[in-house]
């Protein structure tokens, strides 16, 4: 028999290349990986930005070119470091390097990130005109006004293809990405939907269940207890009164096992999930997407943990109606008590007119109708309505003391 050690150099090389031969297509995965995070995917993206506006200057510079062209075309290409943070000014920056130099592509890629950033805004526009002006207007200006007015209306449609093609492409990428966002919300709200209809019908199997056994169960122990406190009352001997007894104060303690379980069974409370809160509600509004006024909290000391949850899910559903039917909308929500229940109202006005362009998106319908159904299983009311200054209403009141 022959023994083979390997090193960890030599065990770490047949690792690789067992899972090369496994998985040809591990390069790949990784590439994949690289792209999913954001950080390197910027970086790269960047890098790839400064490659090519460089070489589209290096490749169509002419031999005896100006300096001040080269040093303006330069700084043209060092600008798609800022077209991230700062688009506007990544396309101030390429103008002149286009104008008086040949930096053609860098400023077709900051216009391209500003439409994407800006959508269809002025400062979209202002730089669309002077994309438009650089690539009509010839440098030096004294050879610009000896062309013919042919070359005038060539260099002037070359113009708007230079300057629309981004902008168009810009816009493009802008509505993929809201689409894709939209769609990621809606998965997830109809995920939660879902959640929440479960969680609505076992509690209604918990009621049901409940009230059979109040109805059957607990009529028949009282009878039990019944006859047997009627049999220890016309009990002659000493030992039947006392058997009487025992059942009678058997059948009660029964009664009173039965009341308890009826009662877990309606409150919920066994249920095996872990739900948040309205201790978890600033947390909850601290990562929200829609801006949000919290007016009022004024939480009585003893709230049911049902009563807590409901009230936390009807702000997380009322805050993700608001995210995905009123873009741009403010949320002012209020909880206080009154009696003996706990209000909970959220109100958010009109959308935002520029944040109109992003449509919406059909919702499965399932979350306000199962903050009414938990509402009224929990013995409480749901209002909610459009309000007259355009926006909506959510109002619901959950009683925080049982009967």
């Amino acid at each position: 028999m022959v023994t083979h050690t390997l090193t960890t150099g030599h065990a770490g090389e047949v690792t690789h290349q067992v899972t090369r031969a496994r998985n040809p297509y591990a390069s790949l995965d990784r590439l994949k990986q690289l792209h999913r995070h954001p950080v390197a995917r910027n970086l790269a993206l960047d890098a790839l930005a400064v490659i090519v506006a460089v070489a589209d200057v290096w490749l169509v510079i002419p031999t005896k070119a100006q300096p001040y062209s080269i040093v303006l075309s330069g700084v043209a290409c060092t600008a798609m470091v800022l077209r991230r943070r700062f688009p506007f000014l990544a396309v101030l920056i390429t103008i002149p390097g286009f104008l008086a130099g040949w930096a053609q592509i860098a400023a077709m890629i900051a216009l391209c990130t500003l439409a994407r950033r800006k959508l269809w805004m002025w400062q979209t526009m202002a730089a669309g005109v002077l994309v438009w002006m650089a690539r009509y207007v010839r440098w030096p200006l004294s050879e610009f006004v000896e062309l013919s007015w042919r070359k005038h209306v060539l260099n002037g449609l070359y113009g708007v293809l230079v300057a629309a093609m981004p902008i168009a492409l810009g816009l493009l990428m802008a509505l993929r990405k809201q689409l894709s966002d939209r769609l990621a919300d809606l998965a997830e709200s109809r995920e939660r939907e879902r959640h929440l209809h479960e969680q609505t019908i076992r509690a209604a199997e918990r009621a049901s269940l409940a009230r059979e056994m109040h109805d059957v169960v607990s009529h028949q122990v009282t009878l039990i207890a019944m006859q047997a406190g009627a049999l220890a009352v016309s009990a002659h001997d000493e030992e039947s009164r006392q058997g009487a007894n025992t059942i009678r104060q058997l059948s009660k303690r029964t009664l009173d096992e039965l009341r308890d379980l009826v009662g877990v069974l309606r409150s919920g409370t066994f249920d095996d999930g872990v739900h948040p809160g309205l201790e978890e509600l600033p947390q909850l509004l601290r990562n929200s997407e829609v801006p949000v006024e919290l007016a009022e909290q004024v939480v009585p000391d003893s709230v049911p943990p049902a009563v807590s949850r409901a009230a936390y899910r009807t702000v997380q559903e009322s805050l993700t109606n608001i995210h995905k039917h009123s873009p741009g909308a403010k949320a002012v929500i209020r909880l206080f008590p009154c009696g003996s229940a706990l209000i909970v109202e959220v109100v958010n006005d009109q959308a935002n007119p520029e944040m109109a362009h992003s449509g919406r998106l059909p919702s499965g319908g399932h979350g306000l109708l199962g903050v009414r159904e938990r509402a009224v299983l929990l013995g409480g009311t749901f209002h909610a309505g459009h309000t007259p200054d355009g926006g909506f209403r959510v109002c619901v009141t959950y009683p925080t003391e049982t009967s």
